[in-house]
């Protein structure tokens, strides 16, 4: 029995104890960074939730806009029809973007933009921004700050590609024939047809360019294989 005991003794080498102790600090070590990235992901998920709130609370205000401003507009008419005054009151220029506060920032919002194929409705930040993009999709580009939606010309949206499929998660989705709205402060809404879907470096902008042949086109742009690459989505007025 005791000679059982020592050569037990014998086979726990030095060697052996800091294996074992490399094991144990190894495994409470992929203990830790299990938790860290789990902790990373919930807060990362919990962050974007709040964001879609403040994008739809967005959207709901500037759904609201528009539903008072009709009703106003209605009541002018009325008020100018019985002036006789209703050919000027119809050349005042309407409003091109909605501005909104929630808590102590002002958000400007200059179109909604619906996909129905992957089922979201976002408002369209008349700015581009790491701070915006967290908020809602943006117009792309400073060099469009006269472009405006609807209009002739290419317009321009980016949006974060997240993977629970909120902003631009599932833009990969659309294929050619794909139906795009856009929606400007006006209450005129377009519908444009996707007839084109391509994958570019971070430093192409080539499909930022304006020469449409005087057609009406929406390009959206959002991140691909995993931030190292854009995706773009072409689409012209169906």
């Amino acid at each position: 029995m005791n000679q059982i005991l020592v050569t037990e003794k014998l086979y726990v080498t030095p060697d052996l104890k800091r294996k074992r102790k490399l094991y144990k600090i190894v495994f409470f070590i992929s203990i830790f960074l299990v938790c860290l990235l789990s902790s990373y992901y919930i807060y990362a998920e919990y962050d974007r939730n709040k964001s879609e709130e403040v994008s739809q609370a967005l959207l709901s205000e500037v759904k609201s806009d528009e539903t008072a401003k009709q009703s106003t507009d209605n009541d002018a008419i009325i008020i100018v029809l019985n002036e006789d005054e209703a050919a000027n009151q119809a050349e005042e220029p309407t409003n091109e973007v909605v501005s909104s506060t929630i808590g102590d920032i002002t958000y400007t919002t200059e179109a909604i933009i619906s996909i129905p194929k992957i089922g979201i409705t976002y408002p369209v930040l008349s700015e581009t921004s790491d701070a915006l993009l967290e908020i809602s999709v943006n117009r792309y580009w400073p060099e469009q700050d006269k472009m405006k939606p609807n209009e002739v010309g290419n317009y321009c949206i980016v949006g974060h590609n997240y993977r629970n499929g909120k902003m631009f998660g599932r833009l990969a989705e659309l294929e050619n024939g794909d139906i795009v709205e856009l929606e400007d402060m006006t209450g005129r809404t377009l519908e444009y047809e996707v007839y084109n879907k391509y994958v570019v470096e971070p430093t192409d902008t080539s499909c930022t360019s304006q020469r449409t042949n005087g057609r009406k086109e929406l390009t959206l742009i959002t991140c691909t294989n995993y931030g190292t690459q854009r995706l773009v989505v072409k689409c012209r007025e169906a």
